[in-house]
């Protein structure tokens, strides 16, 4: 089916990133109607009659994507890496094409990954509690909080970074940490058949997915790549930024945990659902890590009645940090996503898509 000259557009949440002055090529012309939020309940009537959305976190689902609720779409893109709120296959079976936009983050993750490596590796929230429950004058000192296994905290020319995903993400990150004077390894990719056997789908996780999350991971140059088994029990920093696949969901739980170093942290600015929570909270109070910080979660919006990791009582006293998923937020993040929504629309309507961009695609749009 061709496209008509005349396009709908519609934005579904431009509250997460305001749009930019839409063009499109010649002879096409558009309208567009654009939404600061979208609801679930309100997603029927406003995707309608669009040919092309503009979307970022609301799941789109194969009833939302179906010929009968939006038979003219063509193109959906998605202003984040992650596509896992998309049902990609639908969209393949409808020749719907969905394009992401990976790497505009990456410079605003990994910087926030490095602040959640500081603030658990000197132990800053427990300690900061202690403090204004007036826990120091009683002791004396509050200097032991930020002992991890008996001993003062490492600096950075102590550490050992293990990077999981190697995507722009990864690759930023490897880039600051060896700046800080860190070893840096990548770990190499955990297999599919290892990743089901060890970490068995809970009630709770999704029952598909069906996405990558951000560019593809590229082959280290200089920095060490290692098996991930081994990478894990070296790693005196691990830090998560891969994308949310059957690969790599339940990546990290108990079995993974208990091969770590007493004195390790773990900085997960990944996808929620790669680490198991419940296992991550185990291995806190347990004492088989130092500490953790964590930007996502498995159900999101999080709060204490959906996640473990933010249950007041559940989480007392640990060395835990948690922020909620704003990694990505930033002034080039949203400059960059600007740039890349304009690409798109423009790329998918001539015919030169970046082909790293790509998340589904069936047939051209001719």
């Amino acid at each position: 089916m061709a496209l008509p000259t005349h396009l709908n557009i519609v934005a579904l949440e431009t509250f997460f990133t305001p749009l930019p002055p839409l063009t499109v090529p010649s002879p096409h012309t558009f309208t567009l109607t654009s939404y600061n939020r979208t609801t679930p309940a309100e997603l029927p009537s406003r995707i309608q009659d669009a040919h092309i959305l503009i979307t970022c976190i609301i799941p789109l689902r194969a009833d939302a994507l179906s010929a009968a609720a939006a038979p003219n779409l063509r193109l959906v893109v998605v202003l984040a890496s992650g596509t896992d709120s998309v049902d990609l296959a639908t969209c393949r079976a409808r020749g719907i094409r969905v394009l992401n936009s990976p790497g505009c983050n990456a410079d605003a993750v990994a910087e926030h990954a490095v602040a959640l490596y500081f603030a658990a590796r000197r132990s800053l929230v427990p300690t900061m509690a202690d403090l204004r429950a007036g826990e120091w004058p009683r002791r004396g000192s509050l200097m032991t909080r930020a002992f991890a296994a008996g001993a003062a905290p490492r600096g950075c020319r102590d550490e050992t970074a293990v990077v999981v995903g190697y995507g722009a993400v990864g690759r930023r990150v490897e880039a600051l940490l060896s700046a800080l004077g860190m070893r840096v390894v990548i770990a190499a990719r955990k297999s599919a058949a290892a990743a089901a056997a060890n970490n068995p789908p809970s009630s709770s996780s999704p029952s598909s997915i069906t996405t990558t999350d951000s560019a593809t991971i590229a082959k280290p140059k200089t920095t060490e790549r290692v098996p991930f088994e081994e990478a894990l029990k070296m790693a005196t920093v691990l830090v998560l930024c891969c994308p949310r696949t059957p690969d790599t969901l339940h990546m990290i739980s108990e079995p993974q945990l208990a091969t770590m170093r007493a004195d390790a942290v773990i900085v997960n600015v990944a996808r929620g659902g790669v680490v198991v929570e419940e296992a991550l909270l185990a291995a806190l109070r347990e004492g088989k890590i130092a500490g953790a910080a964590v930007d996502v979660f498995d159900a999101e919006p999080a709060g204490p009645d959906t996640s473990p990791l933010l249950e007041p009582d559940a989480v007392q006293g640990l060395n835990l940090v948690t922020t909620p998923h704003m990694a990505w937020i930033g002034m080039d993040t949203n400059i960059n996503l600007q740039r890349a929504l304009q690409e798109n629309i423009e790329g998918f309507l001539v015919g030169k898509v970046a082909e790293e961009r790509v998340r589904a695609f069936w047939g051209c749009h001719e």
